[in-house]
């Protein structure tokens, strides 16, 4: 049994939903991978920075608020980057907010623990946007993994199945609805509904902030294709330099239209191979029966590959959840620790 210390930084939804996962998983990644997945760090934005030698109570954690109070044996830490840089961890599991100008501080704390000897698995996109190449180097020259399967469709195997399962595909381009949020307001405001009145319920059920314009405005799903252009594409660009726009001029009477037609508006997210180079794009369109997105509902996500060997290959997401995108990041803790035995 090999036993793998893991510290957190961002303790929101996916944080507690992935100290969750693997609490309900421990045993039966002990019993199939021979790993005894051990918590010994967290970093909140609000409860503070605490560490534990030997690993957190998992049932303690699940069960009740996160504090210094709960855990009087643990070591507390003035910030994220002192628990790195204390904590001795094997593996820095990272969901801090997204910085979608310049990815820090995440940057910063995924650089940190390569230095310290960690493997890195994040679930953000802004450093994968913003620091790809600069952590994939660091990661090689430290001989650890920079994982971010979570970063795209949330636990959906998108960058696991093209670098693992389809050797030698040259992509082409792809289609896709990335971005849960305004599906689910172009999906409420078909059924009548105004689009702050789509806006207010998306955020009721937490899948939009109080600021919903990181989603409406067109960024998330933007640094999404910058983040699937930089690592599948080999074209590094960053949620600027692409073609952007959002939903919020989406009226009534376009619904109306397009509901005559037997159409329906979605947020499409676009990469086209073309002579001159890569063309990327975040526009909504509207959408025939015959295409594939017509039918994701809600919060779902679909993405569509072309490429030179397989003319069409979908990945469908349905309605995800903090869950799944927990189960993102243990999945990359687990592919690290089984290509470790392959060598």
């Amino acid at each position: 049994m090999k036993s793998i210390a893991i510290i957190v930084a961002g303790y929101g939804n996916v944080g507690k939903a992935f100290i969750r996962l693997v609490h309900r998983k421990h045993a039966e990644v002990e019993n199939t991978y021979g790993l005894d997945l051990r918590i010994s760090g967290i970093s909140t934005g609000s409860h503070g920075c605490l560490g534990m030698k030997d690993g957190f109570n998992l049932q303690d954690l699940v069960s009740g608020v996160f504090s210094a109070d709960r855990f009087p044996n643990s070591v507390s830490y003035q910030n994220t980057l002192e628990m790195i840089a204390k904590s001795k961890a094997d593996v820095f599991i990272e969901n801090t907010p997204v910085n979608y100008e310049t990815g820090q501080p995440a940057v910063s704390f995924l650089t940190s623990a390569l230095e310290n000897g960690m493997h890195i698995v994040t679930a953000n996109k802004g450093p994968v946007v913003h620091a790809f190449e600069k952590l994939t180097t660091l990661a090689n020259k430290m001989g650890k993994k920079f994982l971010f399967e979570s970063t795209v469709m949330d636990g959906a195997p998108i960058f696991s199945v093209i670098r693992e399962a389809l050797p030698a595909m040259q992509i082409n381009g792809f289609e896709g609805i990335l971005n849960s949020c305004t599906n689910l307001i172009l999906c409420r405001m078909e059924k009548g509904e105004s689009f702050e009145q789509a806006v207010h319920y998306a955020q009721s059920i937490g899948i939009a902030e109080t600021d919903p314009s990181g989603d409406v405005d067109g960024w998330d799903a933007a640094v999404k294709v910058a983040a699937l252009s930089t690592v599948l594409l080999h074209n590094p660009v960053i949620p600027q330099q692409i073609k952007r726009s959002g939903i919020r001029s989406i009226t009534e009477a376009d619904m109306h239209k397009a509901h005559e037609t037997g159409k329906r508006w979605k947020l499409i997210c676009t990469a086209e191979r073309t002579t001159s180079g890569w063309v990327l794009s975040v526009a909504p369109q509207m959408i025939g029966p015959k295409s594939p997105f017509f039918s994701v509902e809600g919060t779902s996500s679909y993405i569509l590959f072309k490429s030179d060997v397989l003319p069409g290959l979908g990945i469908l997401e349905s309605n995800p959840s903090p869950d799944t995108t927990a189960y993102g990041m243990l999945a990359d803790i687990l592919n690290i620790y089984s290509h470790e035995k392959d060598v």
